[in-house]
């Protein structure tokens, strides 16, 4: 049957003929699961495909979807779209009304579908700047055209037959969406990908999935707009498996024990925070109840797969997960077997204490530019490796340049980047794609050693890895974001966001008196302590490399802020910008 899957709209085709779903997609409204069969997905579908046609969408058009969360009718017009052959190009919520314009100029998108009111109101500042023909609502929303007058548009279906021919005209090879990288320096830039680009991606990321396909429940709360998380929705769709959209991340524990799901994805900076969550919770029992508490984070730090560490450790093991580890997984439902994490690096210790806790976090690697999954771990055939990104998926090819940088080739790589083939250039050569990260490759598993752009020299001539250092920085509960600086300067220094949180708690505890995150980022005991853990990283690494100095910055790094991306990567350079007088302060300038 995967052999008929050759365009993205094939999926919940493929979908109906093999499941079937009473429950395809679920969506949360007004305090109600609203549930879509696939029989229903595909229908809505058409109807808005019928709609775009006799609103004159032409094949090769660009229609821009931007939703703040994740819902079925993202899914619907999704579909519907690409049966025309337009593409979709979906656009990050939180960026700037100025991105938008960009975005949408650069894209030439006719129509736009959007959420919600948050949404319209930055749009509409910009729109008249742009060539937009219309804006549709998910949200019913006064004096704007709803998402509905498309389906109604769409309900007479003469012209489906005009439908199916567009449908039979798209090929594999064409270009099925624009996705514009979030990008932490410069303009967003569009990546091209084809139909063939992603479908290959999940029908080789398939195979990874150890899920009973028909019967399993996915929990999706990353922006759809990331093709990570896109790509896992086609997977799902694939395999069977019905998706709830989260409300929200502050409300993905309600949601999740409200539905069970068995598998969710997540970037790792969430896992950090479910982790610091259980974390303080056990930090304030008391007695027999937080030494066993402490005992199981313990061996969870020492977690090997597959028996490794021996039959005694596993007796302990399956105790703690008896006494302790079940109160984790009942906080996210009770049923999940798996949870997958991708765009940045997952912290080798939350990889082994997740894993103990019988709720293992399969970590992979890929970019938008790649479709994006490259490899991942997998629990079959000893395909779970930890301080790895797993082995790589079927069909993808990878070799080790002679900078170590990690090159590949395969159907999921781009066609390039829209309107710019210099830049395709200067990462395309030879039929690789350039990733500009650095790897090895040991036994088949893939592991990411550091980011050659983000390397950098010292005045001394020395090369300094941030990544490594942010990375153990970040293990540490006092820090909640870290940026390792010193290009052509004499010494590493850090810029720290301590995690305010944490610390109020700790101060309290210490008789510390902390009103507000001025007084906190310059009280010298909470300076003092985190130089400790300034010290505790420095140990692991050579004398050019320890960081010399720090500083503590006073507010916390969002993505409204301008200091990380969508998907909680650093603005390097914003950052740098935003603080350059604590940077100067730690030269001596």
């Amino acid at each position: 049957m995967s052999s008929e899957i050759k365009r993205l709209f094939d999926f919940p085709y493929y979908q109906l003929e093999k499941y079937d779903l009473k429950k395809s997609l679920i969506t949360k409204s007004n305090g109600k699961w609203e549930v879509t069969s696939t029989k229903e997905y595909i229908e809505k579908a058409n109807a808005i495909s019928r709609g775009l046609l006799r609103l004159g969408v032409k094949p090769n058009d660009k229609i821009a979807v931007i939703s703040t969360n994740n819902r079925t009718e993202w899914n619907i017009c999704d579909i519907g779209i690409l049966q025309t052959g337009a593409q979709n190009v979906p656009i990050y919520p939180t960026i700037s009304k100025e991105d938008y314009e960009y975005v949408l100029n650069h894209s030439e998108s006719t129509y736009c579908f959007v959420s919600d009111e948050t949404i319209v109101e930055k749009l509409n500042q910009i729109k008249g700047n742009t060539k937009l023909k219309g804006v549709f609502t998910f949200d019913d929303i006064s004096g704007e055209k709803s998402w509905s007058e498309i389906l109604d548009l769409g309900k007479d279906e003469s012209n489906q037959n005009e439908v199916e021919e567009r449908k039979n005209a798209v090929k594999t090879d064409d270009l099925a969406t624009l996705t514009y990288t979030s990008g932490t320096t410069g303009k967003p830039k569009g990546v091209m990908l084809s139909h063939k680009n992603i479908v290959s991606n999940v029908l080789a990321s398939a195979l990874r999935v150890p899920l009973d396909k028909g019967t399993g429940r996915s929990l999706s709360f990353l922006p759809i707009c990331h093709i990570f998380e896109r790509m896992i929705l086609y997977l799902y769709q694939y395999c069977g498996i019905s998706i709830y959209f989260a409300e929200s991340i502050e409300k993905l524990s309600e949601n999740a024990q409200d539905i069970k799901p068995h598998v969710m994805t997540a970037v790792p900076r969430l896992y950090e925070k479910i982790y610091d969550k259980i974390y303080a919770k056990g930090a304030g029992f008391s007695g027999i109840k937080k030494g066993l508490f402490f005992w199981a984070i313990k061996l969870g730090l020492r977690f090997q797969p597959y028996g490794q560490n021996g039959w005694w450790y596993e007796k302990q093991l399956s105790i703690a997960r008896k006494l302790i580890f079940s109160k984790w997984q009942a906080a996210l439902g009770g049923e999940l077997k798996i949870m997958v994490s991708g765009s940045a690096a997952l912290q080798p210790r939350l990889a082994r204490v997740f894993a103990a806790a019988n709720m293992p976090v399969m970590e992979g690697y890929g970019l938008t530019e790649t479709s994006p999954v490259i490899s991942v771990n997998d629990l079959k055939d000893e395909g779970f490796k930890i301080n790895t990104v797993g082995r790589l998926i079927d069909g993808v090819e990878v070799k080790i340049s002679e900078q170590d940088e990690i090159l590949v080739k395969g159907p999921n790589v781009m066609m390039g980047y829209y309107k710019d083939p210099e830049k395709t250039a200067e990462v395309i050569k030879n039929g690789y794609f350039h990733t500009g990260d650095k790897g090895k490759i040991e036994n088949g598993f893939l592991s990411i050693t550091g980011r050659i752009k983000e390397m950098f020299k010292t005045s001394g001539g020395k090369y300094v890895i941030p990544n490594l250092l942010e990375d153990k920085l970040k293990q540490s509960r006092f820090i909640e974001q870290v940026m390792v600086v010193g290009e052509s300067e004499k010494m590493p220094t850090a810029l720290i966001q301590p995690n305010f949180d944490f610390i109020k708690e700790w101060a309290n505890r210490n008789d510390i008196n902390i009103s507000n995150s001025k007084d906190l980022v310059s009280n010298e005991k909470v300076i003092a302590r985190i130089q400790e853990e300034v010290d505790g990283c420095n140990d692991n690494f050579g004398k050019w490399e320890r960081i010399k100095r720090f500083t503590l910055t006073p507010e916390e790094w969002t993505v409204d802020g301008g200091h990380l991306t969508p998907t909680m990567k650093m603005k390097r350079k914003i950052i740098k910008e935003i603080y350059n007088d604590l940077y100067e302060k730690m030269y001596d300038r």
